[in-house]
């Protein structure tokens, strides 16, 4: 785990720029620094975090012996030592014994022919002196992130909008049109960000550029496909189990985010049946008034007797949170409304002491359907003229809160129902289109709503805060969910049913006899926010920065947002997730004046 930058056709002083961009991302590889200069207008940065390779011979920018060819990346490749294999086939000869070194020969050698080859999770920019090229590219899940501001010739590229800021020679404006992604899905679209003119390198990208900053060509990786025609539980267990294997291969320290859910039970389950190897594990324990309904503490106790390990209980009270906030929010280099990013961020804080290494059970619930969301589509799916029906009965009727999401969800057209269902709240039709050219388009209904998750929710939310919140205490998040193998082998699969509501990871685990997890009820991992708006004191604290926000960016929210942001006090029980939404915006918005 790193952080990356690339300076193309420098404004000013490029050398200088360089730095000021590695300098603003020292917490991302705390372990080293370093710059060099590829050409007369070409400079590459970056900030290690050693995990595998300890010695300095892995620190970036890494050059081959040859001089001839530079690598920068972020991440780690779990089949390095088969790349490393079919490489000395070839001849090629290795210094040290890093994924770094190996990642570095394998494009020397390929080039962009076969990045497809890699399996794991990157952002890299590497640069081959003989053919004047540069090749940027981001993993196919998105793991981990790159932005790039582009003007004319001039490229900047780094692991976090801070590293582009402190580089660019100009003040850039926020980006006032995220507002519409940011208060419906908490984040912004996929290709930009928060400023004007930063913009992301979307998963899977491959870039080419000359050393004079023309982009040669533009490529999009793909999930392979194994043709496993039907994924069986045995082959579910066994590719599972190799990706946590290689996932928690590391020199360091590894620990768990364990929420005593299903899915991070499951991995640890399987690590400790392979090794007998108790690891660090962090848990959050919130106040005992709320833990009879989070009760994360008492699920990662009762799989602790099962499977030992070096367990740690994380008090967070709501003066935890106001202790940290300043500090939580000078940390996130984007916004992403998500009550989950400041517990990541509070384990990461507690677990640095530890580990180096924050193993988590993201992707779970995208791959294998485990989201309520999921199970209303289907019922929809199976019966959609009696949803319309139901639907015509009215916002006022008398339906719960939870059918009354449900059912204004609906549309005859099942792309657009659920990409209401995932929103925070429906979305007004005049904005739908906004969203709808992100969501996939040539697989069944299910299966496009299953990959709208991975590819839209996922990589913006679930992975960004897991990103920001380890990055920010010089720790790598890693998530053996989305090993490469799984994915494709999930991707194959035409009939879903034996899939959906995470059937292969409950009957894992009850074939272990944790019943009680695999029954356990889907409740998400987040601040018991709807108990602490009904404390004056929270409320009061929340609201106030809501309403300074909207006297300052009020013209440009959407309606729904304004309204909202005007009067938080006037709000309605079920509208506490889109007030904490607001909250982080707002908060994000005056730290970064």
């Amino acid at each position: 785990m790193c952080g990356i930058h690339v300076l193309i056709n420098a404004d000013l002083d490029g050398q200088k720029a360089i730095e000021a961009m590695m300098n603003a991302t020292l917490h991302r590889g705390p372990d080293h620094s370093g710059f060099s200069k590829i050409s007369d207008n070409v400079f590459f940065s970056g900030n290690r975090l050693k995990i595998l390779d300890l010695s300095n011979a892995s620190n970036q920018p890494l050059w081959n012996k040859d001089q001839d060819a530079v690598l920068i990346w972020n991440g780690a490749l779990y089949n390095y030592q088969d790349l490393r294999n079919d490489l000395l086939d070839l001849g090629c000869e290795f210094i040290g014994s890093s994924d770094s070194e190996v990642l570095m020969n394998w494009l020397k050698y390929y080039g962009t022919e076969r990045i497809n080859a890699l399996k794991g999770m990157f952002a890299f920019a590497f640069a081959d002196l003989k053919k004047k090229q540069i090749i940027i590219s981001r993993d196919i899940s998105g793991e981990k992130p790159l932005y790039f501001l582009q003007k004319d010739k001039t490229w900047y590229f780094s692991s976090e909008t801070k590293g582009i800021l402190a580089g660019y020679e100009h003040q850039l404006p926020i980006n006032s049109q995220q507002f519409l992604p940011y208060f419906y899905y908490r984040h912004s679209f996929p290709d930009s960000s928060f400023y004007q003119q930063i913009h992301q390198v979307l998963p899977g990208d491959v870039m080419v550029l000359d050393l004079s900053g023309k982009l040669l060509n533009k490529e999009k990786l793909e999930i392979a496909h194994l043709k496993t025609n039907h994924l069986s539980q045995t082959v579910f267990e066994e590719t599972l189990k190799d990706a946590v294997l290689k996932n928690f291969n590391a020199e360091r320290p590894v620990g768990m985010v364990l929420s005593g859910g299903a899915d991070s039970s499951l991995l640890y389950s399987l690590w400790y049946e392979e090794t007998g190897q108790p690891l660090n594990t962090f848990t959050v324990a919130l106040e005992k008034k709320y833990q009879s309904k989070y009760s994360d503490p008492y699920f990662a106790k009762y799989l602790g007797k099962r499977y030992p390990s070096f367990h740690h209980e994380i008090l967070v009270g709501q003066s935890d949170l106001r202790d940290n906030w300043p500090e939580y929010i000078q940390s996130m280099d984007q916004p992403v409304g998500d009550s989950a990013g400041f517990l990541t961020w509070i384990v990461a804080k507690t677990a640095k002491e530890k580990v180096k290494v924050l193993i988590s059970g993201a992707g779970a619930d995208e791959l294998f359907g485990g989201y309520n969301r999921h199970r209303a589509f289907i019922h929809y799916l199976k019966n959609p003229k009696l949803y319309q029906f139901l639907k015509a009965f009215g916002p006022n009727f008398l339906f719960p809160d939870p059918w009354k999401k449900v059912l204004q969800s609906i549309h005859e057209d099942p792309d657009l129902t659920f990409i209401q269902m995932a929103a925070l709240q429906p979305i007004p039709n005049q904005f739908l289109e906004n969203f709808q050219k992100w969501y996939p388009q040539n697989q069944s209904p299910i299966k496009n709503a299953l990959e709208w998750d991975r590819s839209f929710y996922l990589v913006n939310d679930i992975l960004k805060i897991h990103d920001n919140a380890c990055m920010a205490h010089g720790i790598e998040g890693r998530s053996p969910y989305l090993d490469l193998e799984l994915l494709s082998m999930v991707q194959d699969q035409s009939d879903l049913d034996n899939m959906i509501g995470k059937k292969f990871i409950k009957t894992a685990l009850l074939q272990r006899g944790l019943g009680k997890i695999a029954k356990r009820k889907k409740l998400g991992f987040g601040l018991p926010l709807l108990e602490w708006f009904e404390e004056k004191d929270f409320r009061n604290w929340v609201f106030e920065p809501i309403r300074e926000m909207e006297k300052t960016w009020g013209l440009d929210f959407p309606p729904e947002m304004r309204k909202l942001a005007v009067n938080p006090e006037k709000s309605e029980k079920r509208h506490f997730l889109q007030l904490w939404n607001l909250f982080i915006l707002a908060s994000w918005l005056k730290n970064n004046e």
